[in-house]
């Protein structure tokens, strides 16, 4: 059983006994974390399916992203798997690049991608969640599943939230995300669960050069900001 599983399991009778020990393993997975990135540079996180197969378009353009990043001097952070994340990886890889994998405990999928040559595998997912915000400067998100969505939500409501700032998040693949905005604006949006101003929190294109284009611009952006405050 996976320790998430463990973890979220509900009230225990041997909380004294497990869940004290299990605070102390998640203290030193977090530790692991900021002691296998710190120091890495800036960062760009790359989402999607671990299921998509490299006849995809989307796999290419996840390689042509990670490819543009190290070229761009940025290092490429995937969750480590298949698919989408190993075509980023990949590109990222063979440009001379950094290429990062944050990899999970999965029932489905077993180690890094060959392609990742700074990794580490982590065993809560709230605790690998929580690098790549740290440790990223942006969100690149391409189709994916039920874990690229929870990735997207998540950044977007720290950023809604001010809880980081200057953070561009790019959705790569209008035909797949359309619905997905159309809903947000037309109904979300509408209903007033959000302000009509969230929308304006991500960029939707299906040019992956555009998408590494508006990350660098807004990192350019921030930097000169950061530096203007500190004249």
């Amino acid at each position: 059983m996976q320790l998430d599983r463990y973890l979220l399991s509900g009230p225990q009778e041997d909380f004294t006994h497990n869940d004290v020990w299990r605070v102390l393993r998640i203290q030193s997975e977090f530790v692991s974390g900021f002691g296998t990135l710190a120091g890495i540079g800036p960062a760009v996180s790359v989402f999607g399916s671990a299921r998509t197969g490299e006849d995809s378009p989307y796999y290419q353009q996840a390689e042509r992203i990670g490819r543009r990043l190290a070229e761009a001097g940025l290092i490429t952070i995937t969750g480590g798997g298949p698919g989408v994340m190993g075509a980023a990886n990949r590109g990222a890889s063979d440009a001379g690049g950094v290429s990062v994998g944050l990899g999970i405990e999965l029932p489905f999928e077993t180690g890094l991608n060959q392609w990742v040559n700074k990794g580490i595998n982590f065993r809560y997912f709230f605790v690998r969640k929580t690098m790549f915000v740290k440790y990223s400067q942006g969100f690149i998100v391409l189709p994916g599943g039920f874990g690229t969505l929870d990735e997207l939500f998540e950044a977007l409501t720290l950023v809604q939230t001010e809880k980081i700032t200057s953070f561009p998040i790019v959705l790569v693949g209008k035909d797949y995300w359309g619905g997905m905005v159309d809903w947000l604006t037309n109904v979300v949006a509408e209903e007033r669960c959000i302000s009509p101003k969230d929308l304006n929190l991500f960029t939707l294109t299906d040019d992956p050069d555009e998408a590494v284009d508006v990350v660098i611009s807004a990192l350019i952006d921030a930097n000169s900001s950061h530096n203007s405050e500190g004249i």
